[in-house]
């Protein structure tokens, strides 16, 4: 198998990502691999690895003079680091960061995990938000049989939850 990155040496390191639930790979000869730090924990980005497809780009078509007020972390220094230096980061590069995080996990938004049972419980409780919410526009429409319909399924779902 042969390097993606020089296309000439043989492939000796494999790297895998699931994105989406597609599987990405990435073969590299050893010289490559150095080259990229990938023996360097420190020095290893991903992203720079991932050779077109998203994450990398994504940063980079914000301007490259951007700079954190709080840190004073640039770009670069993220790309260096393959993180950001504080929390005031992810709202300076939130234009680039949005889509590199949705290109590399499953959204943008953290729930960490749960058991089977609070996850079911979990989602209820966001079914429920938003029923309330389409609840408060049918009674602000005047749109009561609508609004009955959507208070009694609230009910229904309150049910379930309750122990």
């Amino acid at each position: 198998m042969q390097c993606d990155v020089c296309g000439e040496k043989d492939a000796t390191v494999f790297l895998t990502q699931i994105v989406e639930g597609k599987m990405q790979k990435v073969n590299l000869c050893e010289s490559c691999s150095k080259a990229k730090g990938v023996n360097d924990p420190t020095g290893f980005a991903l992203a720079d690895l991932l050779l077109g497809l998203g994450a990398a780009q994504q940063i980079e078509k914000s301007p490259s003079s951007q700079k954190c007020p709080v840190c004073g972390f640039t770009q670069a220094d993220f790309k260096k680091t393959g993180r950001l230096g504080c929390s005031e980061c992810y709202t300076t590069f939130a234009d680039g960061l949005s889509a590199m995080l949705a290109n590399m996990h499953k959204g943008t938004t953290h729930v960490g995990k749960a058991p089977g049972n609070r996850a079911q419980k979990r989602e209820m409780i966001a079914k429920i938000k938003t029923l309330q919410t389409t609840l408060d526009e049918a009674v602000a429409h005047e749109q009561y049989e609508t609004a009955a319909s959507l208070r009694d399924e609230i009910r229904k779902i309150e049910t379930e939850i309750a122990p």
